[in-house]
């Protein structure tokens, strides 16, 4: 049984979610300020928290940030509910890591709908995470390690692209994949990283395309379709345009550099 955590200072909203998500089949917790929503995350973890911003003791900014510094409940799902949302809020709760927000009238079908989606993500976080703690047969050079920076929000996106840079997945496959919209995704990735997320299956396609030119004696056509293309010629200008050069040329300055030393 999924446990959601309800943080919400209005009695009536919180007991039509609690009775609701009880309905539903969920273990429901609820608080009716921040400090005490704090107090039941740390002490039960639960699967997802719905937190109201505007609160007397303690913000629902200020909820985040405290679950955020400790590793237990810094991956808990957190959706923020709010009576108007301008830009500013949404950067303010990107930036802070928030999940989503819901607009308050909002329906228990709404509700229901973002937990559901939250859930689901998770649940395939933890799969994803759970291959990956599996060997893997491949070079430790182009693991996810090496390129991506450790991000706790944005991991599920890298993991993501490292478990499929060599398909040809689009934003939306990685929005989809990870739970956001993808111009919500977009903000979120360039916010943190100063890169889109096309910039960094690019980034990734091109460490794999380095590696193989450099250690075996594959056609770059059989390199594009490895990494990802399955033009050949786009993967030639695309490799161009971050290298300078040709993939035939970067193999030959990469083997005699090689030979030198």
């Amino acid at each position: 049984m999924k446990k959601i955590l309800v943080i919400e200072d209005e009695v009536q909203t919180r007991d039509i979610f609690s009775r609701c998500l009880h309905f539903e089949g969920f273990f429901v917790l609820t608080a009716a300020s921040g400090s005490a929503g704090v107090d039941l995350a740390q002490q039960h973890l639960p699967d997802l928290i719905v937190c109201d911003i505007m609160m007397p003791d303690m913000d629902g900014y200020q909820v985040l940030s405290t679950l955020h510094q400790t590793p237990e409940t810094a991956a808990i799902p957190f959706i923020f509910l709010t009576a108007k949302v301008t830009m500013a809020d949404l950067r303010q709760g990107m930036e802070l890591g928030a999940d989503d927000y819901l607009t308050k009238p909002c329906t228990v079908e709404q509700l229901l709908a973002a937990i559901a989606t939250r859930l689901e993500r998770q649940d395939r976080l933890k799969r994803w995470y759970a291959a990956e703690a599996q060997p893997h047969d491949h070079d430790p050079a182009t693991s996810a390690n090496s390129i991506f920076p450790e991000h706790p929000t944005l991991n599920p996106v890298f993991r993501f692209i490292e478990a499929h840079y060599n398909q040809p997945i689009r934003l939306t496959d990685v929005a989809q994949a990870v739970g956001y919209s993808p111009a919500y995704l977009t903000n979120l990735v360039q916010t943190q990283t100063g890169r889109t997320v096309k910039r960094w299956i690019i980034e990734r396609r091109m460490t794999q395309a380095r590696y193989l030119l450099a250690t075996t004696n594959q056609t770059v056509n059989s390199i594009a379709e490895q990494v990802g293309y399955a033009d050949a010629s786009y993967f030639v200008r695309q490799f161009r345009q971050v290298h300078h050069t040709s993939p035939q040329t970067w193999r030959k300055t990469d083997q005699a550099q090689a030979a030198v030393s």
